[in-house]
């Protein structure tokens, strides 16, 4: 299998099949980024193909080596936030708080559920939406998409000290969530 630099060395010499398999390759990982945000499937069809679009457009820039996922998990979500914000503007009546967006159901798995059972599932996207903003955020880039902790610091442009502090925060926070909602569900008010 190629790597991210020689797809992207590829693409820059017009090579077709080395754009499709830059794509399929990173899709599910825009897509998943984009529809933690956004929380429609539609909306983040739309950001995921404006950030290839993107990609496609500046392909003599694009960052190689380890920093390509971070930096187009970067675009994604700025792209993401972009969309937020003009849906919000546009939609004023219908609009959606972020701190809300959440706790609307999504009844399609995403990408990273794969490996989760219906219930367990339900119970884990329950606890998320429940997480602060910066919490979730956090989950989403360290455990959801597996980035580095060098990798988060640099899309988020925070020390790597506080990555490593959020996460923990984050983990925590998910944790205790996934508890409680575990004892509502069960019946027990007990302690796990």
């Amino acid at each position: 299998m190629p790597t991210a630099d020689q797809l992207i060395a590829g693409c820059r010499e017009g090579d077709e099949l080395a754009w499709e398999a830059l794509v399929r390759r990173y899709q599910g990982r825009v897509f998943g980024v984009a529809i933690h945000y956004l929380r429609d499937r539609e909306e983040a069809r739309d950001v995921a193909q404006e950030v290839f679009v993107k990609v496609y457009r500046s392909l003599d820039s694009v960052r190689e080596g380890d920093t390509f996922l971070a930096w187009l998990l970067r675009l994604t979500r700025n792209q993401s936030i972009d969309r937020l914000r003009r849906l919000t503007a546009r939609r004023t009546d219908r609009a959606v708080p972020v701190e809300e967006a959440a706790q609307l159901p999504d009844p399609a798995p995403g990408p990273e559920s794969d490996g989760l059972g219906g219930e367990r599932r339900r119970l884990l996207y329950r606890a998320l939406g429940q997480l602060s903003p910066l919490n979730r955020e956090m989950i989403l880039l360290k455990d959801i998409q597996e980035l580095k902790l060098v990798e988060i610091a640099d899309l988020l442009d925070v020390p790597v000290g506080t990555v490593k502090t959020r996460s923990h925060r984050a983990r925590l926070e998910l944790a205790q969530a996934i508890r409680s909602l575990g004892a509502a569900t069960s019946g027990g008010g007990g302690a796990a």
